[in-house]
Formats: structure tokens, C-alpha cells, sequence
């Protein structure tokens, strides 16, 4: 049986962990973006933060995938929410970043134009700031929701289901068309996801931002 068969006969089930790891990846990555932009907005106002909160989101990004699952498991159970946090915590660097590099570039002529017009520091940053930083943003976002889809894959570990329980059962079962059965629909899940980000990312990109 080749894995085109496998898939097909298990289709059912393909398409519930599919939609388990949309819901996992989706969740932890919009948590991120209610975090991550607001913290990295607030780091560019106070620039003696971004040394210390960047180097902790850092650390995170250091400690393997499943270490951290493993050690959020005493403190909330298997399932979805030590998945969810460990998801979340991934997530967070590229957003934080790429938010701080999308405001501070933006060009101080226009921030002192703007302020020359009367606008308010909330002005400036909804109608000047963040819409030249969107591309930058967008691709933190991005390279945040490919990298949480990958990781996903490892949940299934702690109980959280998604495609990794493909992947986990082949494993043990020394089974290769199970393990792929987890692993290409995962690929094609980060591919898709990535196109239509960067189809949003150039929608919202102002004419004349490149």
C-alpha cells in the first residue's frame, strides 16, 4: 500500500487531525499576535525593556520542543493547554521582533510630519506607524505560524491530538505511510498557510511599500 492509498482509506481520520492542528496552530498563534504586537509596540516606547524581554522570549526558543511539553505537563495536565502555552511561548519571538523592526523602520521624516500636523502618539502609530510596519509584521507572523504548524506536530505527545498522532503511531509501529500520513498534510498545511499570509501581507502593503 503506497501513501496516497493510506490516506485515502483513512480519510476520515486525516481530515479530523488535520482540523485539530488548524484549531491547535491557529489558537497559539493568535494568542501570540494579542501578545507579541502590543509587547513589541511598547518595547520601541521604551527601548531599555527590549534587551531583557527579547532575551527571555530567546531562551524559550532554546529549550526543545519536547523538554517543554514535558515540564508544563505538572503544572496543567495532557491536552490542549500545555500544547496551546508551548505553542504560544514558540510563537512569540518572530512576532516580537518583526514588530520592533517594522516600527522602528519607518522613517522619522514622516512620524515628524505627522506630529508637525497636530497627531497624537496614538495617531501616529494607527494611521503612520503600523501601516508601514504591516509587511514586516506580516512576515513575523508568518515565519510564527509555519514554525508552530511544524511543532504541532509534537503535541500529540501531551495528548493534544492534531496530524503528530500519525506520525507518534507509525514511529512505534515502524510503520512509514502512517508517519507520512502526519507528516505531508502538516507540509501542505504550513505551505498553504504561508501563501495566504503573503497574499494578505500584499493587500495590506501601502502602494509604494515594498
Amino acid at each position: 500500500m503506497n501513501v496516497a492509498q493510506f490516506i485515502l482509506e483513512r480519510r476520515a481520520e486525516v481530515l479530523q487531525r488535520t482540523v485539530e492542528h488548524v484549531q491547535l496552530s491557529g489558537i497559539s498563534v493568535l494568542l501570540a499576535v494579542c501578545v507579541g504586537v502590543p509587547l513589541g509596540i511598547m518595547l520601541t516606547r521604551k527601548k531599555g525593556l527590549t534587551m531583557p524581554v527579547v532575551g527571555v522570549v530567546n531562551v524559550v526558543q532554546t529549550i526543545p520542543s519536547l523538554a517543554l511539553l514535558g515540564f508544563l505537563i505538572p503544572l496543567l495536565g495532557i491536552g490542549l493547554k500545555p500544547a496551546i502555552l508551548a505553542l504560544f511561548l514558540y510563537s512569540l519571538l518572530a512576532i516580537i521582533k518583526n514588530t520592533i523592526a517594522g516600527i522602528n523602520q519607518v522613517d522619522r521624516s514622516i512620524i515628524e510630519a505627522g506630529m508637525g500636523m497636530g497627531m497624537t502618539n496614538l495617531q501616529i502609530l494607527l494611521k503612520l506607524e503600523l501601516p508601514l510596519s504591516v509587511p514586516v509584521i506580516l512576515s513575523g507572523i508568518r515565519i510564527a505560524t509555519v514554525t508552530c504548524i511544524g511543532i504541532a506536530t509534537l503535541c500529540a505527545a501531551v495528548g493534544a491530538g492534531g496530524l503528530g498522532q500519525f506520525i507518534f503511531r507509525g514511529i512505534s509501529m515502524v510503520n512509514s505511510n502512517m508517519i507520512l500520513a502526519g507528516a505531508i498534510p502538516a507540509a501542505l498545511l504550513a505551505l498553504f498557510f504561508d501563501f495566504i499570509l503573503l497574499r494578505v501581507e500584499k493587500y495590506l502593503t501601502p502602494r509604494g511599500v515594498s
